[in-house]
């Protein structure tokens, strides 16, 4: 069986433009939904972070309203408790990718907050891109790309992906508050073939080992799509 990364966010906030602190960290579903695809499926998910912070779940995703309905909070709010690997992270400094077989980076405000600036995350992203395998990012972490940036180059340059859209921020109501927003950043920091889809639809694109989902409801997409490659 295969031994899957989850890189994910330790923020628990994201300092928006006015210097207020947005509560935020990883999205349950895009978190929980491919944990629990993959772990079904027989393979080991091993969950590391920035200085090994234990992640914090932002409390929006796992509102009824956000989450599918009653049920689906629950479900998500169960999967999350019962993920032990959530509560003993690795630092991503120790993080050996020879060890795993593919690395998937779930969303949430909070890589916008840490992974986009984290040097370790920058250089695990380059590696695993280089390595050929599979290497899937969802939503917000693809902001993750912008740490791989060296003298303002980064290796992501003319890929095709596809991240949280500017459409999607203006609809949390985020946009204007934010001090950067993912789109427009990965378009011109990194040098990216944005793509997209409707807001709120599953979206996914896949360009060599690179596979990158739009938004919350393209994680379990981008789950499966892993499990079709690791068989």
């Amino acid at each position: 069986m295969a031994k899957v990364l989850f890189i994910v966010s330790g923020a628990t906030y994201w300092v928006l433009k006015d210097g207020t602190r947005h509560a935020t960290g990883y999205w349950a579903e895009e978190f929980a939904m491919p944990y629990k695809k993959i772990t079904e499926a027989g393979h080991d998910v091993v969950v590391a972070t920035p200085g090994g912070a234990i992640p914090n779940v932002d409390m929006m995703s796992l509102r009824p309203s956000m989450a599918g309905g009653e049920d689906g909070a629950l479900e998500l709010e169960a999967i999350i408790r019962d993920a032990e690997v959530l509560r003993r992270p690795l630092k991503l400094s120790d993080v050996r990718l020879e060890d795993y077989d593919a690395v998937y980076l779930p969303g949430g405000h909070g890589p916008m907050s840490d992974l986009a600036f984290d040097a370790d995350a920058g250089r695990l992203l380059t590696a695993q891109l280089a390595s050929g395998d599979p290497l899937a990012i969802v939503c917000h972490a693809p902001s993750a790309m912008l740490a791989t940036r060296i003298h303002g180059e980064s290796p992501f340059k003319g890929y095709r992906v596809t991240g949280f859209t500017n459409e999607e921020e203006e609809a949390v109501g985020l946009a204007s508050r934010a001090t950067w927003l993912l789109e427009t950043e990965l378009k011109e920091q990194v040098g990216v073939e944005f793509s997209r889809g409707p807001i709120w639809e599953p979206y996914m694109v896949e360009d060599r080992n690179l596979i990158t989902g739009q938004n919350p409801h393209s994680a379990a997409t981008l789950a499966d799509r892993l499990l079709e490659i690791l068989k």
